[in-house]
């Protein structure tokens, strides 16, 4: 098995990545959205849309 970011040689204190930084771009894929993990469930679908919809309609507190 290869590091699933670069292809390099997995080491054992970051396996399945090859180092800290490749374990860290995985890290902030998952915390971005851009992996995410399908559902079948209904409620799931309709929660994100939620969620989503409350995202885009409610701005943040304002920021001086």
């Amino acid at each position: 098995m290869s590091c699933p970011i670069c292809a390099g040689k997995p080491e054992e204190r970051v396996r399945p990545f090859c180092s800290k930084r490749c374990a860290d771009i995985d890290l902030g894929r998952w915390m971005s959205g851009a992996y995410a993990v399908p559902s079948q469930d209904p409620e799931d679908a309709e929660r994100a849309s939620e969620e989503a919809e409350a995202a885009t309609v409610a701005p943040g507190p304002a920021r001086h």
